[in-house]
């Protein structure tokens, strides 16, 4: 049985007769393809080419959804039979997940597109934090014990630097109201096998990857605040998701990718650091 993804927090949804992703019991993601641009054959393309790319490490193969190949669906929009992508559905093994959509790189359209899909992404770029940050939040989801707080896009997209840093304080604490107590934040950015140090991780292949240009793509980032508020340890993921706009490297580093990256890390670093900070303030 499909049903609409209940985590998605940003992107086409399948709601009110429109296209868009569904779901299984089975841990399986169903993207359509669309029949009126390339997003859908370049994302395939894509999808094809890196999972048969013998030159990407395996640790970093980890950072992106399992690829099942295609399949034949009724769409959610009611337009009959229509090619899916078959992915992991990364928010299945997770429990009313926080989750947080970053669209990284401070330029989102790429040269061989349309004028006018340049001109809309130009345009939005500049009335977002894209251009001054490098990246921008593009949808999110925060649990906390009366359910979600999960504003909406309209919000979402008028967020400026500091709505940025309060939304990456209130994805680790305990509230969401205005003071935000980052008590998750060590053991969710921080660690070993935090977010932090998987981001780095990403950066570290990004300073020599040249084979991909990735354009208006995502860094999901979920974890379970319902696991700490249960005296749980959770686990956190990361991972790198929209792939309809990626292109060829060329033998040349994405940097566009690379600086809004480094960008984020940087903003993720300050409450981590702000954080302990204060931990270790509350201990005098």
């Amino acid at each position: 049985m499909l049903k609409v993804p209940e985590h998605q927090v940003a992107g086409r949804q399948a709601i009110d007769g429109k296209l868009g992703p569904l779901i299984d019991n089975s841990g399986h993601f169903y993207k359509p393809l669309q029949d009126d641009d390339e997003r859908g054959t370049r994302e395939l393309t894509f999808y094809h080419s890196f999972s048969s790319n013998t030159r990407i490490p395996h640790h970093i193969r980890r950072f992106f959804p399992v690829f099942h190949g295609t399949q034949l669906l009724k769409a959610s929009d009611g337009s009959g039979l229509r090619p899916h992508l078959v992915l992991q559905d990364i928010t299945s093994d997770h429990l009313n997940p926080s989750i947080l959509d970053i669209k990284i790189g401070s330029r989102t359209w790429y040269l061989e597109a349309s004028n006018d899909y340049i001109q809309n992404c130009f345009h939005r770029d500049k009335t977002t934090t894209t251009v001054s940050l490098g990246f921008r939040i593009c949808g999110l989801q925060i649990y906390n014990e009366s359910g979600f707080w999960k504003p909406g896009r309209k919000l979402v997209r008028n967020f400026t630097a500091d709505d940025v840093r309060s939304v990456l304080r209130k994805f680790v604490s305990s509230n969401v109201g205005p003071e935000p107590d980052c008590c998750f934040a060590d053991s969710v950015y921080g660690g070993c096998d935090g977010i932090l140090e998987r981001l780095l991780e990403l950066k570290t292949w990004f300073e020599d990857q040249t084979m991909y240009h990735f354009r208006s793509c995502s860094v999901l980032l979920l974890f379970d605040k319902e696991s700490f508020l249960r005296g749980k340890t959770p686990f956190a993921e990361v991972k790198l998701i929209d792939f309809a706009h990626v292109v060829d490297g060329n033998g040349v580093i994405d940097h566009n990718f690379l600086g809004g990256l480094c960008s984020f890390i940087k903003f993720v670093s300050q409450v981590l650091a702000d954080s302990k900070g204060s931990t270790m303030e509350d201990k005098f």
